[in-house]
């Protein structure tokens, strides 16, 4: 063939592997050879005059990994299927960022072995960019300078399925007890519709003990099986793969273990860093933690029907899963407050069974005195060798007894003798979420918000798996360098107050002095204090974006706590600045700074907000009026949004999922939070983050607190650790606005596909030739390169 077109798209594998010089990754890309270009598919509408000779879609990826230690076997099977009206010539290449990275490579199609041959990285570019050049899709190039395996061509009919399967080993880079599995997915979202199943399973084994198993890109169940075994999975359904799959897990045979991941992309600013820290499990205890658990509950008027059902089964669930030492009692109030018993109670089989027969009388009418329950349950708490956990219930406002807000956090304040735990239950959109939120805060908990459309037993019993076995109780975290001082700040949480059986620690934050370090937590376990140290190191400089991921998590959370603070506190000048700041830098749009996607504002505006400063600003302080809401439909998306982002425990990619409940919840900000943005370790709720991802296929979802839905936007895209903003007809690398908005700023222009533009490509980073590759045709990029700017077009 004279003349190769090559119509990319995902296929299906990764390589991880540990070299010198960092984590390799591979990806396999099905290839249609034709003498004419043909439009890459996207799962997205657009206009056409008849249906797409070639195109094909992804019916099915899935990955299944057996990980011993530091090695993997790996097993990926994709089915595609020709969508397109005349039969497709194939073949499959798949990018090696090291030559000879792989070992046991097998691919097969439809139960036949085909051969593939290695081609190092300098004959590999010469493919690249012949397809780039030829296909006028940009798509490949953020694999250009890396080898790859390719295959020879075979055929697919039109509508015809084929089934691809390619087994291979690797072994996995490890950072000190960090072992790191990296499958890019993200390759997949070149479809012409959404993948229909999407499913990675993980099978680790370990010679040494399981701790910390996080993953900082998917929201992933995980189920253990003693201690040195787990299963890791992700599962979706009708899903587009933005962003590539990671996983990390540590392994040690100490008792408690804490691991760290710093980034540091600015050798003349701060860094940041992601610790991971895993209690010692409850079977290396001499008896089950001892808890109080004070169940209080609204049996208002507003309750009755469905949630007052609701509230009676969830509180049966907490009372059929105490443990034998534990206290307990149930307060419930309308305008009286009436306890089960007048003190707390142990949890033997002839008080459960009393207590369920309470809970069965319970019936919805009165009004609703809050400020007498939390009086009644504070005062019953009594010992201070026991954490105190008080599961408070309200689906409305406080109408009887003290009504003022302020007033009953005070009271509840006040009457804290032993430094009891609030976990708030927000039910319906007339709950006041704010006093829910102060509750929470103040008394070092955390806030569930429950919609109308969803069960209330099903919030309480996810909650209180968590805090059933808490491990360690009054948690201190210190950091110190090796030669002396403190040099962390700007933690997210502030504050860890317990931690608790199966779940892992992930605290963020800003360090200052680069080096090693050892990090002390303390803690009381079953009331006797125990002390635990660690050696980390905190890199001085990162040469590329594979930690960047601990960056854009400090920033959702620590706008999370921005909004927190300025809805408990009030607005506040300096914080609005920073709040709009990160939200230009790392384009996370919220419900106060949606207005950044108004394509009608110039650079200069954009340049202007990137500082902080003008009438971004101003229109901030305008949207988050909105913060004075105390109750409805907006009050509550507003409070349930701003703790899913406190509590955010990876850095989504675009395509959040429809806004779902409560998230994590809580007070885990500025505040503290007792979960100290835990996540349990076999939570798989899909809780996507509107306004936080790469919104590069179908737009990027923004909360809309009106409706307590989502909407749209597609004037922002985020690409890596860089955002781009539609302006002037112009997509704008937000880096390049600062310079570009000076009058003598100078701007190279560059023809796509142009030998000038292959030139830049040569010189680029593999983050800078991501975000080429997102240029869609007819599409104008200013990006800054090096320190200078370039129009692309």
């Amino acid at each position: 063939m004279s003349r190769t077109t090559c119509l990319v798209a995902s296929f299906l594998t990764a390589f991880c592997v540990a070299m010198s010089a960092g984590i390799a990754s591979a990806q396999g890309l099905i290839v249609i050879h034709r003498p004419i270009p043909i439009p890459l598919p996207r799962p997205i509408p657009r206009p056409q005059p008849s249906p797409p000779q070639e195109s094909y879609k992804i019916t099915k990826l899935e990955v299944n990994a057996k990980v011993t230690d530091q090695v993997a076997q790996v097993q990926v099977a994709q089915e595609f299927t020709n969508t397109g009206s005349r039969q497709m010539e194939v073949s499959f290449l798949f990018p090696l960022p090291y030559d000879g990275a792989i070992d046991s490579l097998t691919l097969m199609v439809d139960g036949k072995e085909f051969p593939a041959k290695l081609l190092p990285k300098d004959k590999a570019r010469q493919v690249y960019e012949s397809i780039v050049r030829s296909n006028k899709d940009p798509a490949l190039l953020e694999w250009a300078g890396t080898g790859m395996f390719q295959t020879s061509v075979f055929p697919v009919p039109a509508g015809a399925k084929r089934e691809v399967s390619i087994t291979y080993s690797q072994l996995l880079k490890k950072d000190g007890r960090l072992t790191d599995f990296l499958f890019p997915l993200s390759t997949a979202k070149y479809t012409d519709k959404a993948v229909e199943k999407v499913k990675v399973r993980l099978a680790i084994e370990s010679s040494q003990k399981l701790k910390s198993i996080y993953s900082p890109t998917h929201e992933v169940d995980i189920n253990r099986n003693g201690s040195k075994r787990a299963v890791v999975k992700f599962e979706r359904e009708h899903f587009i793969p933005d962003n590539d799959f990671r996983l990390f897990f540590e392994s040690s045979d100490q008792k408690f273990s804490a691991s760290v991941i710093s980034y540091h992309p600015d050798k003349h600013g701060e860094g940041y860093f992601l610790m991971l820290a895993s209690p010692p499990p409850r079977d290396e205890m001499e008896e089950a933690p001892k808890k109080t658990v004070l169940f209080v509950v609204d049996r208002s008027g507003s309750m009755s029907g469905d949630k007052m059902d609701q509230a009676r089964e969830a509180a049966k669930f907490v009372l059929h899963n105490l443990n034998d030492h534990d206290l307990f009692n149930i307060i419930a109030y309308d305008s009286d407050v009436e306890s089960f018993k007048p003190e707390l109670q142990r949890a033997d089989k002839k008080s459960i069974t009393e207590a369920v027969g309470f809970v069965d009388g319970l019936y919805a009418g009165g009004s609703t005195n809050i400020d007498g329950a939390l009086t009644t349950a504070m005062k019953m708490v009594q010992d201070d060798d026991r954490p105190c956990y008080i599961l408070f219930l309200s689906d409305g406002r406080p109408t009887n007894g003290e009504t003022n807000e302020m007033k009953i956090v005070e009271d509840a304040k006040k009457n804290d003798k032993h430094d009891a735990r609030m976990i708030t239950f927000g039910v319906g959109y007339d709950v006041n979420s704010r006093l829910m939120d102060r509750l929470a805060r103040e008394l070092k908990g955390q806030s569930q918000y429950v919609r109308p459309d969803e069960d209330l037993e099903e919030h309480v019993a996810r909650l209180y798996r968590k805090i059933n076995a808490p491990v360690m109780t009054d948690v201190k975290i210190k950091f110190d360098m090796e030669n002396g001082g403190t040099f962390v700040n700007r933690l997210i949480p502030k504050e860890v107050f317990d931690l608790f059986e199966g779940e892992q620690l992930v605290q963020v934050g800003r360090y200052k002095k680069s080096g090693k370090a050892k990090i002390t937590i303390t803690g009381l376990v079953n009331g006797e204090k125990e002390k635990y140290d660690f050696a980390a190191d905190f890199t001085k400089d990162s040469h590329d974006q594979t930690n960047g991921f601990v960056e854009k998590l400090w920033a959702i959370r620590r706008i999370g706590q921005i909004i927190d603070e300025m809805d408990l506190n009030g607005q506040n000048e300096e914080l609005m600045e920073e709040l709009v700041r990160l939200s230009v830098d790392h384009g996370i749009l919220t419900p106060y700074t949606s207005f950044l996607a108004d394509e009608n504002q110039s650079v200069t505006d954009l340049a202007s907000a990137r500082r902080g400063g003008g009438q971004a600003v101003d229109r901030l302080r305008m949207e988050s009026e909105k913060l004075a809401e105390t109750s409805g439909r907006s009050a509550f998306s507003q409070r349930d949004y701003k703790n899913r982002l406190q509590n955010a425990q990876n850095a989504p990619a675009a395509q959040p999922a429809k806004a779902a409940s409560g998230g994590f919840g809580g007070a885990g900000g500025m505040g503290g939070g007792f979960f100290g943005g835990a996540a349990p370790a076999s939570d798989a709720a899909n809780q996507g983050l509107p306004g936080v991802g790469a919104g590069m296929q179908g737009g990027m979802m923004v909360q809309d607190t009106e409706t307590d839905g989502l909407k749209v936007v597609h004037s922002v895209r985020n690409v890596g650790n860089r955002t781009l903003f539609y302006r002037d007809k112009i997509w704008v690398d937000e880096e390049a606005a600062d310079d570009a908005e000076k009058k003598d700023a100078k701007i190279t222009d560059v023809e796509r596909f142009s030998d000038e533009y292959f030139a830049l490509v040569d010189k680029n980073t593999k983050e800078e030739n991501l975000v080429l590759s997102q240029q869609k045709a007819g599409e104008k990029l200013l990006i800054k390169l090096r320190g200078k700017l370039y129009l692309i077009k």
